[in-house]
Order: structure tokens, then sequence, then C-alpha cells
């Protein structure tokens, strides 16, 4: 299995009163924007992806929609709440497991929550990997499982724009 751990563009400031929810915070133009370089960057590094999973926050389920429609056969992105902020990664590889060993995967979601998911795969324990908003790392993992992943790339925003760019030229 690939997993893709893609945290969400920069979205709009916490703001009580335009949005009680904090899950309802959308992104900003400019966060869709680096949404749509990162996800070419993804589409040029991961051409296999095939399905789009992400937190049900407005912020990820845009970048994740985003995502999706760059994909070379887009699919619809969908749900998975324990992505939520503050979701539980157990939760989150036990969803997992029930996918095909073979399944290129994105996840679409959070810091420190992706930080931790990615830690959790490669090191064994919750130490996380930082992801900066719209950065993304891809693990191959035989199993969803503590410690059982490799790390394949770890790109920060700007290594995803200058990708970007390369990748239309």
């Amino acid at each position: 299995m690939r997993l893709v751990l893609f945290r969400h563009a920069p979205a709009e400031a916490r703001d009580a009163q335009r949005w009680p929810e904090d899950l309802a915070r959308p992104l900003t133009s400019r966060g869709r924007s680096r949404a749509r370089r990162a996800a070419r960057t993804i589409r040029r590094l991961e051409p296999r992806l095939a399905r789009v999973l992400a937190s049900p926050a407005e912020r990820a389920m845009q970048t994740a929609a985003v995502l999706s429609e760059e994909l070379k056969t887009p699919v619809a992105a969908e749900t998975l709440p324990s992505l939520a902020p503050g979701g539980s990664w157990r939760e989150t590889l036990r969803a997992l497991a029930q996918e095909p060993a073979d399944l290129v995967v994105a996840l679409v979601g959070h810091e420190p929550d992706l930080g931790k998911l990615a830690g959790v795969l490669l090191f064994g324990a919750p130490t996380a990997l930082s992801l900066k908003k719209a950065g993304a790392c891809s693990i191959d993992a035989a199993e969803p499982v503590a410690g059982g992943g490799r790390l394949r790339w770890l790109l920060a925003p700007a290594a995803m724009r200058t990708l970007s760019r390369r990748s239309r030229a």
C-alpha cells in the first residue's frame, strides 16, 4: 500500500462569528491555488493514486476535491472521520487495513495528526513528522501497521510549487 499524506492548504483565519464551528472554515483563494499546484505535483509523483480520503473539515474536503480533480482519472473524495482534527491514528490504520494491499491512497488532513500518523508508520510511535500546509509525503507500507512504512518522499509547499511548474513545461 502506498499512502500520500497531504496537509490541507491555507484556510481562512479562525473566526467564531463567521465560522462558529471550526470544521466549517474554508480555504482562502491563495489556499485553493496552492492546493492545485501541490495536487499537480502529487499527480506527477503518484500517477497510480486511486483513492482520496479526507477529514470532514471543509478546508480538508476542499483540498481533497482539488486533488481529485487533478488526477488523470478523477475520483470522488471520501470522508474518513478519523482524519478530523484530533482524530485517532489508530482508527485510520484500522480503516486502511480494510483496503487492497496494492492501493495508492491519499489522506488529506491536519497537523499534528497527519505527522503523528506518519511517525507511527515510519518509526512505530506517534513522533510527528511535520507537514506544512499544502505539503505532503508518500509512505510505502506492505501493511498499514506501526513501524511498517518506508518514506518515499517528503516535500514542503515550496518544493511542491517548483515541481508543479516543471511538470507543466
